[in-house]
């Protein structure tokens, strides 16, 4: 195919929409017809000095895109794609990308370096490409700092595409040699220093062996700090970004080291630029995170387990380390309050001296308050804010007995802050400090005498109520702390000193919701989740005027419906409406649905409100269907058998929702939904479980589905089981193999990591679930015999389960269930199979002596089951 591709690539990024239109066709053609010319194409392209710079830039762009994707079967597939190709072309685009190191163009070297790594990612593995390091090590002793920094910049790429058990040691060892080499003092190009800098970064996963050894890693960590004294900004964040780094990674290697990181990132708080002094303090964050993450493995019932052991890092740095991120409280930008994502010194410094006070505990509260107590009335109002951050940030971590005192006398001063400081700055932090008293330090959990009390409630809605019409982020952070004063008296029962309020405060609420300027700040959202708390913390009392929010939601949503033609801005804010009014519904629908005092009065508006729900489908947006489907979930719960009226129509939007594989969260949603369909309905769901089920198990085969969204669908099936009974007979033969090779894969699997550790539970706990339906689901039917062919199988998973000793509660009480469940249903023809596992004897002993009390009382309910069937 002759193309000019070089023209082709510079047209795709012309202005004109047609002209770029017509290119990436073109490109899309060459590329389904000829991949091999086209790859090779591109890559000479990139290579070509005598192209201009854009064409080359994009041709190492397309290529790097056309080796990866973010979903993971789109990877898999460019993956085999690359693998496929023929060798000889391999070896000529690989050649290029190389070359392409030494051009003077810094894009085409830098583009060049993150292609190569793709390539390095997909072969290594494979263990093909076996001279690649090799080859970028000998350039590391070119004159040219060019080629220099662009292969530290390659290396450094390698390391984030490639695992680190892909590279033997002894490649690992020369890769941190150059790296550690390249960051030195004694290397003049800053760019080089730079680049190696950066690459060390990403190749820390690697140093394992390393920093076992001590003296290669004294001189690793000589080297970063040294790199946190250059005179290049740049560099000197690139070196804070590796300690930080090195913080989590290696944490259990520091103590040799801190008092000197303590020095040089005091260093930088208090005198280098704002990039650098961020990184310094992220240290810090980062430790506490390590020691908290330790301590609460301490605490937690495998004292023996946790394998690192805690430094105390935090505790010894405390008399120096609390007063330098005091110092950074006072440094605040004038406008930061306005702005969603700002991010700087006071804040960061915030944030820290938060997570110290959770490392800590009590320890840091003598060391905070004398800095409150000098601040807070100062007449600038940096000093001021900064005294009230410092001592919301303090909240979380010391025991209530400490702090209760301190906040009993601070109360009063913040309320009169709140309402009367001039500074909106203040204002602002002064309210979310409140947010936090009534986090932490308010709710029937607690052991102390309540802060907030019939006296003063008053006074504090008052305040809040009164705040709510402040400018937007003193407003947002008002509706913030009110979400937890309601959210506080979640248990109170028939007690809620907000009662007398209750009028006023949904009023206020809805008061926000319409200001011209809720649309900042987030303002809107916060008043709707505050709204939403609100009427969840609500008692039988106050039903009725929640009732009375029933018509007012609904009308706005209808308003929202009406809406004419729409700019995409104007669209984006009433799908984000559209959300927030289902959310609302659906939160309306629980509480008022629960109430015997409401619930058939509230069903009065079932039609109008299911009519608004499959009109909001229509539009198209995947939030707004989520919050849909969760109201609809909701209102199914509390119409219960009357809901099978709305079926008919609903039935298409269902079949969607299970459908939609690219927004995989609808999905789930969904399928959380078909089970609040199957509890409503029960057998009258039987007409729409072809479909159903059909669809489900299209699911599971798919590999475009995301995995989170497999165990509720298992799940699902127990619960079409328990609605439908022994009708569920036509779909054992698909149901039972698909649950039988995921209750092998999962009863095996080796976990990885905690998050995979964490999945396979889930998994385990959707299979049983299933099983678990299905078994009750045929209790005492004429056809319970269909059963029996699946209990050996089901048998062996439990105790696959056992032996694998890695099961949490949860799947522990879903699994002893199943047992009971068995031999229930089985009764004593499953006998001799019960008497020969393993789970009828160790396991159920082991379940009875449990400390959880619902492990606890699955188990008495299985041994009463098994004791019937094996006696039997």
């Amino acid at each position: 195919m002759s193309l000019d591709i070089t023209q082709v690539l510079l047209s795709a990024q012309s202005p004109d929409g047609a002209t770029r239109k017509l290119a990436e066709e073109s490109l899309k053609q060459f590329q389904e017809q000829n991949l091999p010319g086209f790859l090779f194409s591109l890559s000479n392209e990139l290579a070509n000095e005598e192209k201009p710079e854009e064409s080359r830039r994009l041709a190492g762009l397309i290529l790097k895109n056309a080796l990866d994707a973010k979903e993971q079967h789109r990877k898999n597939e460019l993956f085999q794609r690359w693998l496929a190709l023929d060798v000889g072309v391999k070896a000529q685009i690989k050649g290029f990308l190389l070359q392409t190191l030494s051009s003077p163009v810094a894009s085409a070297r830098s583009t060049s370096s993150q292609v190569i790594a793709k390539v390095a990612g997909i072969e290594i593995p494979q263990k093909q490409w076996p001279e690649l390091i090799a080859s970028l090590l000998s350039n590391i002793h070119q004159v040219q700092p060019n080629v220099k920094q662009a292969t530290l910049e390659t290396l450094g790429y390698l390391c984030e595409e490639v695992s680190p058990e892909a590279v033997d040691q002894d490649q690992v060892n020369k890769i941190l040699t150059a790296v550690v080499q390249g960051m030195n003092a004694s290397e003049g190009n800053s760019d080089v220093r730079l680049a190696a800098t950066r690459a060390l970064y990403n190749a820390l996963g690697f140093a394992q062996v390393n920093f076992s050894n001590d003296m290669e890693r004294d001189y690793i960590m000589r080297v970063v700090c040294e790199a946190t004294q250059s005179t290049d900004v740049k560099i000197r964040q690139a070196a804070f970004e590796c300690l930080v780094a090195i913080s989590s990674t290696y944490y259990d290697k520091l103590a040799t080291y801190m008092q000197d990181i303590f020095n040089i990132t005091a260093k930088a708080v208090r005198g280098d630029e704002e990039s650098v002094a961020l990184q310094a303090i992220e240290f810090w964050s980062s430790i506490c995170d390590e020691e908290i993450d330790i301590l609460d493995e301490y605490s937690s019932e495998f004292t023996a387990d946790s394998d690192v052991p805690c430094y105390y890092f935090i505790k010894q740095a405390l008399p120096a380390l609390v007063p330098m991120l005091l110092e950074t409280l006072l440094k605040q930008e004038e406008d930061q309050d306005l702005d969603e994502g700002a991010w700087n010194l006071a804040m960061a410094g915030g944030t820290c001296l938060g997570l110290v006070a959770r490392t800590v505990g009590d320890d840091i509260v003598p060391l905070v308050m004398p800095f409150v107590e000098e601040n807070i009335t100062k007449p600038d109002w940096r000093h001021r804010e900064a005294a009230t951050y410092a001592f919301g940030s303090i909240l979380e971590g010391p025991s209530a007995d400490k702090l209760a005192p301190l906040v009993n006398v601070a109360l009063n001063f913040m309320l009169s802050a709140l309402v009367n400081d001039p500074s909106n700055h203040v204002k602002d932090t002064t309210a979310w400090t409140l947010g936090r008293i009534f986090e932490f330090l308010h709710g029937s959990a607690l052991e102390t005498a309540p802060i907030i009390t019939s006296e003063n409630c008053q006074q504090i809605l008052t305040v809040l109520l009164q705040s709510m019409k402040d400018v937007p982020n003193v407003a947002e952070k008002a509706c913030g702390a009110l979400y937890f004063l309601a959210q506080g008296y979640v248990d109170a029962g028939s007690a809620s000193p907000l009662t007398p309020f209750f009028q006023d405060i949904i009023q206020s609420l809805l008061f926000v919701t319409h200001r011209e300027d809720a649309g900042e700040s987030r303002l809107r959202t916060a008043a709707y989740e505050t709204l939403n708390e609100v009427v969840r913390c609500s008692i039988e009392e106050t039903g009725p005027i929640v009732m009375q929010l029933v018509p007012v939601i609904m009308m706005e949503l209808h308003q929202t419906l009406e809406a004419g033609k729409l700019s995409t801005d104007e669209r984006e804010k009433r799908s984000e409406l559209q959300g927030l009014l289902c959310g609302c519904l659906q939160v309306i629908i629980q509480k008022l649905g629960a109430m015997e005092s409401t619930k058939y009065s509230f069903l009065q508006y079932a039609d109008q409100m299911m009519e608004l729900f499959l009109r909001v489908f229509a539009c198209r947006n995947a939030t707004v269907h989520e919050e849909a489907m969760l109201a609809i979930g909701a209102l199914a719960y509390a119409a219960g058998p009357n809901f099978s009226k709305y079926m008919p129509q609903f039935y298409q939007y269902l079949e969607m929702g299970l459908q939609n594989f690219e927004e995989y969260q609808v999905c789930a949603i969904t399928v959380g939904v078909v089970g609040d369909l199957c509890r409503a309905l029960e057998d009258k769901i039987l007409p729409y479980c072809d479909g159903i089920m059909t669809q489900l198990l299209k699911d599971l085969s798919s590999n475009q589905l995301h995995r989170s969204v497999k165990p509720p669908i298992f799940s699902c099936f127990g619960d079409i089981a328990l609605a439908i009974g022994e009708n569920f007979e036509k779909y054992l033969i698909y149901a039972m193999p698909m649950l039988q090779s995921a209750a092998d894969l999962s009863a095996h699997a080796a976990a990885a990591d905690d998050e995979m550790l964490d999945y396979t539970n889930q998994l385990r706990n959707g299979i049983l679930e299933a099983y678990s339906g299905i078994l009750q689901g045929f209790k005492s039917s004429p056809k319970t015999q269909l059963l029996m062919q699946y209990a050996p199988n089901i048998l062996n998973f439990l105790d696959a389960l056992y032996n694998g000793k890695d099961m949490d509660d949860t799947v522990m009480k879903t699994a002893i269930g199943v047992l009971g469940d068995l031999a229930d249903t089985l009764g004593v023809h499953a006998g001799p199979l019960i008497n020969q596992s393993i789970s009828s004897k160790k396991f159920l002993e082991e379940c009875l002596a449990s400390d959880d009390p619902l492990v606890k009382e699955s188990a008495d309910w299985a041994r009463v089951a098994i004791s019937r069937a094996v006696s039997g």
